[in-house]
């Protein structure tokens, strides 16, 4: 397997973007831990930039780190959760657990996919217009139109629930 410089960049990016991950999961204040969530979502996009899924791409700086992380800096700020005291002063046997076993987790996904990783000889060849948007246009109208459909009926639905509910505590 040969590096190239899309592979260099490629991983140049999963390493601070993982870190972000973490930072989500491991920080205690949750002003921080929802500002490594914005810098995870602008890391990943740039891997779909990568990857030549320029849809993907823009979707996730749009969407996920426009559109819910305001909603998300919205909610921590209505709610005041600048700082949580999570845990006791006394000893919690819960956390050191749950680290190892999230640490045994990891190491068993990572023993079943690095050997698979090391076998690929080469990328497949993609089509030319992999990740453009009328080729995500074209399967999700085509061969994607029932669960398309049914995501938007569920979002509808929830959007109608809402109002019901905060009307009902409104009145």
């Amino acid at each position: 397997m040969s590096i190239t410089p899309n592979l260099l960049v490629f991983g140049a990016l999963a390493g601070p973007a993982a870190l972000a991950a973490i930072g989500v999961v491991a920080s205690k204040n949750a002003v921080r831990s929802a500002l490594c969530l914005v810098v995870n979502f602008f890391l990943l996009a740039f891997l779909y930039f990568t990857l030549q899924a320029e849809m993907l791409g823009i979707t996730q700086i749009v969407v996920y780190a426009g559109a819910i992380m305001v909603l998300f800096l919205f909610v921590i700020m209505l709610l005041n959760l600048g700082s949580l005291q999570l845990f006791d002063e006394k000893k919690d046997i819960k956390q050191p657990i749950g680290i190892a076993l999230g640490v045994s987790l990891a190491g068993m996904l990572a023993a079943v996919v690095v050997p698979n990783f090391m076998k690929v000889d080469d990328a497949k060849k993609v089509l030319p217009n992999y990740g453009s948007p009328q080729a995500v246009g074209s399967f999700l109208f085509t061969q994607y139109t029932v669960p398309f459909e049914g995501v938007a009926i569920l979002l509808l639905v929830g959007v109608v629930g809402s109002i019901l509910l905060a009307k009902r505590r409104i009145s």
